[in-house]
This record gives C-alpha cells, structure tokens and sequence, in this order.
C-alpha cells in the first residue's frame, strides 16, 4: 500500500523483518518440539535460539537463486548457525510456517482495526447523545419523509459497528489457528504433537484438518468483515456528503484554517475526507471478492492463492485501519448546523405530517382509501400553491366532517415524531 494511506503501527506489521521474525518463532518452536519428543538434542534446540538470525537482503539475494522464499529463508538461517541448522523445517512444508505465520500478523493487524473501530464507536456514541433530540428532516428516495432526531442517525450508524466489532472479533477467532501438519495434511513426517505445542505458545488453536495449507474461507471471512466495515464507513460517508450538500447544509466536515477547497474556486469547502472514504471502501471490495476467489485449490493446494494475498491483506488491513482513524476524527470534528435542520424541516410546509392526518381520519371512522385520496389531493394542491399544508387541511369539508380543529392542530406537532426517542436510546444501549 502506498505511503499515503499507510500507518505507521499497522506498517509495521507487514515489513519483510516481521514477516521472517514470525517464521523464525515458528520454526524455533517446532524445534522445541520435537525436542520434547527427544528427536532433537536439546542442545541443538539452545544453539539454533542462540545463533539464529536473518537478513532481509540476503534472503533476497538466495530467493533470487531459489526462486522459493521459504528455502531462501531456511538458508540464509543456516548460514548462521552451523551443524545443529539441520534440525530446522524438519518434517515440515513451506506452509507450515508461512501459513502459521501469516495468521500471527493478521491477528496482529486485527487487534489494531479492533482497537480503531472501538474509538469510532466512543465518537458516534457522544454525537447520539448530544444530539439526541435535535430534530431533523428524514429522508425515504432522497425526498423528505417524515422527523427524526440526529441523535437517532447516529446511533444507528453505532450499532452497526457495534455489529462490525462483532464480526470483526469473530474473523479474528476464526483466523488465529496454525498447522505444522506437513505436506498434504496428514502428518506423515511431524507428529500432530508438535501442531499442538506450537500453536499452544503461540495462543492459536490446531486447524482440526488441513491440507497442504490453512483453508482459505478463514481468509476469505476475515477480508469480508473487513469489506462490510469499509462500507459501513462508506454509508457514513456517504451520509454526511449528501447532508452537506449546499442546498441541504446540515452537516460539514470540519475545514481547517489554511485549507484548501479548490485550485480554481476560492470559495469551495468539500467534503474530501467523505470522498476519500467511498473510495477506499470500493478497494475493500474488491479485495474480499479476490479472497473469495482464493478459496477453490487444485485438490491438497495450488500456489494461487499466494501472490493475490501478499496484496489484499496487507492492503485491506492498512486502508481499513487508515479509514477508521480518518472516520474517528471526521465524527469527533463534524460541523452540525441545527438552525437548519429545523429550517428544512418547514422546506415542505407541512406535508411531512400527512401520514398522521391520515390515520386521524382512519381513526375518526373514514375507509383507508377515502382517507389516502382526501390527504393526497390536499397535498398535492398545497404543493402546487407553495402554501402550508396545514391551511388547506383546516378549510378542507372531507376532513372538517371527521376531526376538529384542535385535532388537526395535534396533527401538526413535531414532537409528536420524536416521543419515542428514549426508547430507541435504551434499546441501543447509549
């Protein structure tokens, strides 16, 4: 991934250093192992712990040779220790420890996207309670529906990542799993004895059957998780794009002293963050289709898989880690313009209250279709006439011949929209 988009802690994890570090832990611990089992001197064990080391350069240099970076690897180890590296990979095959070793990092980057997604979830949870009755308009087809607070806006893009969290937290589980199984799965040259010890340390469970490699659904479900996040960010983005919208203005993306709407347009404050978000969330996609097409193998394992996933995970893990830090600050910093939230609650003159002069009119003894027709052309003339809505309703004879005025009056009432606030906090949990 590319420097721009790229953090440092997460960077971290997907060095070449961090990568051969995980192998050599992997390697070193099967060499306990067997040790255990007395079919490596523990001797040997001590001098392998002691001397082991890498060099990223050199590993290049041999793969460049090899064309094979696990044996690349396995040499330039050897190089160091001497007699006593033949006990090294013994038994094992190449995705023994890559596999292994791939699931230590991914669990690593998931511990951190776990921890950002944590932060956003505080950042929606104060903006819900703030703003938990300012009224706004809410909107069905992009056309103006009914009330609601921004409060209840927010808190629903809360527990959808409280739902995120979920699924998150499960790919983790379901991704922290070794095999040191051996070629095809079976155990034929390391005993299932040195899986278990090896995952043990590592905090790992055994893949309970195996191939040749770990089963590529773990990864595949570990990426869409991370793809379903991204687009929870990017139907938050998406939200806040359109609000802010000149025409709507409710909401803006915090615009820093100094900053730059556009080269040509001095005037200009766009919601680039917003778009920058949408845009990676597309990446994330496509990146979980490519895990999903990684999961059909030639019978006990094709190499296919391979160069696809030296892309789509560290990228996936990086961007979703650089979209939820970006979110975070985004929510924290949001500009909401409550004067006119109310304001384009009045655009329509009323006509978001039909659907409860409607059900008054059902209450009140007229058929659902009679009721429909007389709300709908009253509406429909207020609409043409640019008047409020409520004025034709007082002077219309089809409704006058079912409620009073003080019951049209009720009918009209925002607060009437909003009376259950509480109850969707409480089931929220905020």
């Amino acid at each position: 991934m590319i420097d721009r988009y790229t953090r440092p802690e997460m960077a971290k994890i997907w060095t070449e250093e961090n990568k051969f570090q995980k192998m050599l832990d992997v390697e070193i611990l099967a060499c306990e192992a067997f040790a255990e089992q007395g079919l490596v001197p523990k001797s040997a064990v001590k001098t392998i712990k002691e001397k082991a080391e890498f060099n990223v350069k050199r590993i290049n240099e041999i793969e460049a040779k090899t064309h094979h970076d696990v044996v690349a690897f396995i040499k330039n180890i050897s190089e160091k220790i001497g007699e006593d590296a033949k006990y090294l990979h013994f038994g094992l095959t190449s995705s023994d420890v890559l596999d292994t070793a791939l699931s230590l990092m991914m669990t690593e980057a998931m511990d951190i996207i776990i921890g950002d997604v944590k932060l956003v979830m505080s950042k929606l949870r104060e903006k819900a309670a703030k703003y938990k009755n300012t009224p706004m308009m809410g909107r069905s087809h992009g056309v103006h529906a009914e009330p609601i607070s921004f409060g209840i806006k927010m808190a629903l893009f809360y527990k959808e990542m409280s739902r995120n969290l979920a699924r998150l937290e499960n790919a983790r589980k379901i991704i922290a799993v070794g095999k040191i199984s051996g070629s095809v799965g079976t155990f034929a040259n390391v005993d299932p004895f040195v899986e278990e010890y090896v995952c043990k340390k590592l905090g790992f469970k055994s893949a309970e059957v195996s191939s040749q490699v770990l089963q590529r659904d773990r990864h595949a479900e570990y990426l869409n998780a991370i793809a379903i996040t991204g687009a929870t960010l990017e139907k938050l983005a998406l939200e806040i794009r359109g609000l802010q919208k000149t025409e709507i203005g409710e909401v803006q993306e915090f615009f820093a002293s100094g900053q730059t709407g556009s080269s040509s347009m001095p005037h200009k404050k766009n919601p680039i963050i917003c778009e920058r978000i949408t845009g990676l969330a597309r990446v994330l996609r496509a990146n979980a289709m490519a895990a999903i097409e990684n999961m059909a193998l030639w019978h006990e394992r094709d190499i296919s898989h391979s160069s696809v996933e030296r892309i789509i995970i560290p990228d996936s893990t990086i961007l979703l880690d650089y979209m939820l830090s970006k979110v975070a600050t985004l929510i924290e910093k949001l500009v909401v313009n409550e004067s006119k939230m109310l304001e384009n609650i009045g655009a329509t003159k009323g006509l978001i209250y039909s659907q409860c002069l409607l059900l008054e009119l059902i209450k009140k003894g007229a058929t659902r279709m009679d009721a429909y027709d007389i709300v709908q052309l009253l509406a429909l003339k207020a609409h043409k006439a640019d008047k409020e809505f409520k004025v034709f309703v007082q002077a219309s004879e089809d409704v006058k011949k079912y409620m009073s005025q003080d019951e049209i009056e009720n009918c009209f009432k925002l607060e009437y929209h909003l009376r259950h606030v509480d109850t969707i906090f409480k089931r929220a949990g905020i």
